[in-house]
């Protein structure tokens, strides 16, 4: 190929020559897959591109392998990458205006402004280098450091080659090459996001009492509502951040080999998407999966031996100590009697059409001082008083060697030694199973060391409250004997080690959604875990119920194989409506004259609902009749009606499963939500017995695509969290849900049986082929079947051959 003078330039300081090759299956090998080898010192990759889009990388080493990774994810997400890559150099307000929000994937920000604050600040501290520096293992190692170095290449190579075409930054300024702290900013961001990212607004906020402020101590905080603010904000029911996962044993499947189901719900649009490829290093690594965009890393996935998942843990990732403020400074504060002077950090953010805003954060020997968590989770800073927030995962940047261990593991032993020799993960469950037929669940997370000792001894009146109820700890900061201590087999001061972690080996299942350890497998619970880790005998969600009947069940079948995790994944159905639909339907028969009275005192007739629910069948798929009506009233009825006054029988810790129970129809409410419920579909114009699928739907290039599934609070495995725009026909787009799936198991051949589905799709570029292929496949219900060996990639009709050197 001729290569032009400026394309020389070009090449000389870094730059791609990208060759694309379309080769058909019967392409000799030599043809199709071929790596081109570097010259001059430069990186290169082959990226063969299979059906929907999916990339198999395949380099000569973990640099290589970076570059190949980063050019693929610009291809398909470059806008995506681009706008994170703004929040991370603190740059919103500069390109979008101080009070616009950011689309809140690397952090809680609820403006771009305190965003900017927060996250230059870390740039100006040299956070990121300062981890990067930090040897292994409590740093990351050479081979990860090099995957970023190499992903930071092959992202700027691919904008210097390309001409983006996604409407959302075609033509913008904003989108420009990055460095390996880029890379590494966006890792640390992701690791934060559970401790100071979802302080940031707290954080930036903070500044000290004026000396003319009144004086509000401790004694005026309501500890109680604090303490329920505390759980509700640190309570997965609510979240962005959700999924399911289960490993079955050899015991129970066709055969005596593991099986896993991984479901992670995350959000549809924005940073916090997952992408699928394969990486490869020959003779080194061969791993296939999911990314968080933006990572080098497969966070979810498998290998030849092993899969695993990820499902978000009750743990709560930081604490908060109070200080003690000296009399004559607020910027002072005492430990054991000396005082101690914050330290400033002064920031300026330029903004778009207006002047640049200075401000100053204060930051202790705990951490950042923090004035709120959440607009219902005040912490007033006073003359006496301030809450610094405690972040081990702000020096933690090892989770991508922890997903590396994974990617190389030949067995869930190995994925347990990974976790040990890395302590990575800040705030996710990890579930695997291995082609031996091995199961595991493990809550193996980097968490304040708070005992419930130390909390007991040490707890604020304040976290004497917050602690019980949610976890979160708020310590006595003036106090040495109150630090957090080290455990000997931890990698870093102040976290629990490795032996104090939850895990369950060998069950028969091991499954999670969402709540803590206790019942990953009922017929063995786990306990002895401190609260700052989660509950034991307390009420699970309606997901983790249906999740754990659903999966004993499967596990007492037995005989199990891929295509039973398939089932399982897309039955869509409501445990809630098992448990309630019927009592709805008959208590909706037995009202005077079929009426009920709406919130707004008139009177609407129901005669119709009580039909359309006794004869709906309890699912959530498209064709369903009835869906939409249950789900609807069961959003107002649970809003309405407190969990204590909605079930006659209620729970038992001695039957966590199958409690509480026997729906209270004649809770104050019961009659008012069916009418409202009834009221509200009637003006939207949408039939009671309508398909699901005719109003919950995503529009992609004009198109409705109906989608399945449902919401948090029926229950559902195949969770989806949609928008509700009645005037648009009903819900009209998924924020989050289900999202990167797959059902992975092993029969005994070279090659893993895995089935997967994206079901946002590969490219948010609506211009891209792979825009919404797999969201059409979620749809029906269908399924990619994985190219994960090299005889199943060569034989792809869809094969492309993307050569690409810098």
């Amino acid at each position: 190929m001729h290569i032009r003078p400026r394309q020389r330039r070009l090449a000389a300081v870094g730059t791609a020559l990208l060759t694309v090759l379309t080769a058909a299956a019967s392409l000799p090998s030599a043809a199709a897959d071929r790596p081109e080898r570097p010259h001059g010192g430069g990186l290169s990759a082959t990226i063969r591109y299979t059906e929907y889009g999916i990339p198999h990388i395949e380099a000569k080493d973990y640099t290589n392998l970076g570059f190949g990774t980063g050019w693929a994810q610009a291809a398909d997400q470059v806008c995506t990458l681009a706008d994170g890559f703004v929040t991370l150099r603190g740059e919103r307000s500069r390109w979008f205006g101080a009070d616009a929000a950011p689309d809140g994937s690397l952090s809680s920000a609820a403006g771009n402004l305190s965003s900017d604050l927060y996250f230059k600040g870390v740039r100006q501290s040299r956070t990121v280098e300062k981890l990067l520096a930090t040897p292994a293992p409590a740093g990351p190692s050479k081979d990860v450091k090099d995957t970023m170095r190499g992903w930071a290449a092959g992202y700027n190579a691919w904008l210097q080659q390309n001409r983006v075409t996604d409407p959302a930054c075609k033509g913008a300024d904003w989108v420009r090459p990055v460095t390996e702290l880029d890379v590494a900013a966006r890792g640390f961001a992701i690791s934060v996001l559970g401790g100071q990212g979802r302080g940031i607004d707290g954080i930036t906020a903070a500044q000290p009492p004026s000396s003319t402020a009144p004086e509000h101590g401790t004694a005026t905080v309501d500890t109680r509502k604090l303490a329920r603010a505390a759980s509700e904000l640190f309570s997965q029911e609510d979240s962005d951040m959700g999924s399911n996962a289960v490993a079955f044993s050899g015991r129970t499947t066709a055969n005596g080999r593991g099986l896993l189901l991984g479901n992670p719900h995350y959000p549809w649009q924005g940073g916090r998407r997952f992408w699928q490829s394969q990486q490869t290093i020959p003779g080194e690594l061969n791993v296939m999966g999911g990314s968080l965009l933006g990572t080098t890393t497969i966070s979810i996935g498998h290998n030849a031996h092993v899969a695993w998942s990820h499902t978000v843990a009750t743990g709560v990732t930081l604490n908060l100590h109070q200080l003690t403020l000296d009399a004559s400074d607020p910027t002072t504060y005492l430990v054991d009697g000396t005082p101690e002077k914050m330290t400033k950090r002064t920031v300026t953010v330029p903004v778009k059409g207006g002047a640049d805003v200075t401000r100053t954060q204060w930051w202790t020997r705990y951490g950042p001082v923090v004035t709120s968590l959440g607009p219902t989770l005040p912490l007033p800073w006073t003359a006496t008083t301030a809450y610094a927030l405690n972040d081990p995962n702000a020096v933690n940047m090892r989770a991508s060697d922890t997903a590396l261990g994974f990617s190389k593991a030949r067995s869930t032993d190995d994925v347990l030694t990974s976790l040990r020799r890395t302590q990575g993960i800040p705030w996710v469950n990890t579930i695997a199973a291995d082609s031996a037929g091995h199961s595991l669940f493990t809550q193996s997370q980097v968490l304040p060391r708070i005992t419930d000792d130390l909390a007991a001894r040490c707890s604020t009146p304040l976290g004497k409250a917050t602690y019980p109820a949610s976890g979160v700890a708020v310590l006595d900061g003036s106090r040495g004997d109150c630090a957090l201590g080290s455990d000997k087999d931890a990698v870093q001061p102040g976290v629990f080690g490795p032996s104090r972690m939850p895990v369950l080996k060998d069950a028969p299942y091991a499954e999670n959604s969402n709540d803590s350890a206790w019942l990953a497998n009922a017929d063995r619970p786990l306990t002895g875990y401190e609260r700052i880790f989660g509950t034991v005998g307390t009420p699970r969600s309606m997901r983790t119920r249906g999740a754990v009947e659903d999966v004993a069940a499967m596990a007492g079948k037995g005989r199990l194989t891929v295509a039973d995790l398939q089932k399982q994944q897309f039955a869509d159905r409501v445990p809630a409506g098992d448990l309630a639909a019927a009592d709805t339907a008959k208590a909706c028969a037995a009202l005077p004259g079929s009426t009920a009275t709406g919130t707004d005192g008139k009177p609407v007739d129901v005669s119709a609902a009580c039909e359309v629910l006794k004869n709906w069948d309890r699912t959530m798929s498209t064709d369903s009749r009835g869906a939409l009506l249950f789900d609807r009233f069961w959003r107002r009825l649970t809003a309405a009606v407190p969990a204590a006054q909605l079930w006659q029988v209620p729970f038992s810790a001695a039957d966590p499963v199958r409690t509480p129970n026997t729906l209270n129809t004649q809770a104050p409410g019961f009659a008012t939500a069916l009418a409202d419920t009834v009221a509200e579909l009637r003006a939207a114009d949408i039939p009671l017995d309508a398909r699901l699928g005719d109003h919950q739907f995503v529009t992609r290039a004009g198109q409705r695509i109906p989608v399945h599934g449902g919401t948090e609070g029926l229950g559902v495995w195949n969770k989806v969290e949609p928008t509700w725009n009645p005037a648009g026909g009903g819900y009209t787009e998924v924020v989050h849900g289900s999202s990167y799936i797959q059902a992975v198991g092993w029969d005994g051949g070279r090659c893993p049986v895995a089935r997967t589905l994206l079901t946002y799709s590969q490219s948010s570029n609506p211009h891209s082929a792979h825009f919404s292929d797999q969201t059409r496949l979620f749809s029906r219900s269908k399924w990619v079947t994985e190219r994960f060996c090299e005889q199943d990639i060569r034989k792809s009709p869809a094969l492309k051959v993307v050569r690409v050197r810098g």
